[in-house]
């Protein structure tokens, strides 16, 4: 039998790509090695990130209720049931991605996939090795942990992703290698939890892709709550211990210090996986390990498609994964589709502040030659806000001056990763400053501060 498409990898955007083909009634085959559906977004990253995140948030409260008029005695936190939720939440969606394929008839074939050239796929798993045939292939392999050179993640000290989220206590002293959205998360995480965390970030700044002021509001805010941050440093010299990890780093200033940690998150960004899936049998070009694609998701190899974290240009999100997807099925089958607007995808970093952003930072806007005008917020002026004790961060617009054009938006504060779809919905639609200053927005809502910014790019905010 020939699939009319077979995709690799049953992360968001393979199992939605799959869907997809389904509905389009396309004969589709999912190939998946690991034993459950979902992919690293699912099983080890965005999910259970996020519901530990959502725990965190809680138990804030629970520690300090008395600003709302609530009496807590003596709350405690309890680790085990903690990962038991987060947990049951991973296997629950799981268990729904399993449902989409039964419901829109996609075979689903465990095992690890090689690509053979040609439309063929060698599958090896349990049941052997087997040769699957298809008309189309979408590449959806997904990414992995970047490791610092020489050395290996274990359960006990130096962890990824992956080992963090397994760890069955809070660890006293975290120390975080990598200052990107995995590493400020797990650094807001923890440190609500109780441990005393160090972020080391060898770039000037904290989440560097996100524009000056966000990165410099979100290390404010970590040294105001007692979270360690070093920019511009490196570390090196990285020992285990018996029970700790010892790590010399060598300041901004020049000056080394040796630290001492429990555990050691390496969080330096994600690497392909494209290494051993066969593409040296097609004629799909790489750069850096990244797979080069068309505005259609398509590589050089007829029939041949990649989306996600294996794509060259495009960053390694999972809703960027998804859309991807989207167009390459809609190609296959022959549907309209609209190609990735880079400056159309929403960041979210889920700290506490949030942060949501899309388009150009001011940096990037004036460097491409923009006259820009800026309109700023700050949470502090936001009645919603107070009533949530949450004044921290603004809201930036990045317009342009001649035609009031929306260029970028930029939110640190709470919900930020959700209030930024306002503001991408905007973008898509060419909205201008002024359609914004039109819209009206409901009170007391958070997302007024969306509205009062944009004002801003005028002087005429009515709130500050």
């Amino acid at each position: 039998m020939t699939y009319d498409v077979v995709i690799i990898g049953s992360g968001p955007g393979g199992y939605s790509a799959a869907v997809r083909a389904g509905q389009y009634g396309l004969k589709t085959a999912l190939i998946e090695k690991q034993t459950r559906l979902g992919g690293t977004c699912l099983l080890v990253g965005c999910i259970p990130t996020k519901t530990l995140l959502h725990t965190a948030d809680v138990w804030d409260h629970f520690k300090s209720p008395g600003s709302l008029g609530i009496s807590c005695t003596d709350p405690k936190l309890n680790y085990p049931q903690v990962l038991d939720k987060k947990n049951k939440v991973v296997n629950k969606h799981s268990k729904g991605i399993d449902f989409l394929m039964r419901k829109n008839k996609v075979d689903v074939i465990k095992g690890t996939a090689k690509l053979l050239g040609g439309g063929k796929i060698e599958v090896t798993g349990a049941q052997g090795v087997q040769t699957v045939e298809a008309k189309n292939i979408i590449l959806a392999s997904g990414s992995e942990a970047r490791m610092i050179p020489g050395l290996k993640p274990d359960a006990d000290l130096i962890l990824t992703n992956i080992e963090l989220l397994e760890t069955t206590a809070v660890p006293a002293r975290l120390g975080i290698i990598g200052a990107g959205a995995v590493g400020v998360e797990f650094a807001s995480i923890f440190h609500r939890f109780g441990s005393k965390v160090t972020v080391l970030e060898m770039l000037p700044r904290l989440v560097p892709v996100e524009d000056e002021e966000i990165s410099k509001e979100l290390e404010k805010h970590f040294k105001k709550i007692g979270i360690r941050c070093e920019t511009g440093a490196k570390a090196e010299n990285i020992r285990r211990n018996e029970k700790s990890v010892s790590v010399t780093v060598t300041l901004a200033n020049g000056n080394k210090e040796e630290m001492e940690f429990d555990k050691l998150l390496i969080a330096v960004g994600r690497k392909p996986n494209t290494d051993s899936v066969g593409l040296e049998n097609t004629k799909a070009a790489l750069d850096r390990g990244f797979v080069k694609v068309d505005g259609h998701q398509q590589t050089a190899e007829p029939g041949l498609y990649a989306i996600g974290d294996v794509v060259l240009g495009t960053p390694q999100l999972a809703h960027v994964a998804t859309a991807e997807g989207m167009i390459a099925v809609a190609h296959i089958a022959g549907k309209p589709s609209t190609p990735i607007n880079r400056n159309r995808i929403p960041g979210a970093t889920y700290t506490d502040p949030g942060i949501g952003s899309v388009g150009l930072t001011e940096a990037q806007a004036r460097a491409q030659g923009y006259q820009v005008k800026v309109g700023k917020f700050p949470f502090v002026g936001n009645s919603k806000a107070t009533i949530l004790d949450k004044h921290e961060g603004f809201v930036k617009v990045v317009a342009d001056e001649k035609f009031g054009e929306i260029l970028g938006v930029h939110i640190i504060g709470p919900e930020g990763f959700e209030l930024i779809a306002e503001a991408v919905a905007a973008m898509e639609a060419e909205a201008t400053v002024d359609t914004m200053i039109n819209t009206i927005h409901a009170h007391p809502t958070i997302y007024e501060a969306i509205g009062e910014a944009f004002n801003g790019v005028y002087g005429q905010s009515i709130n500050i």
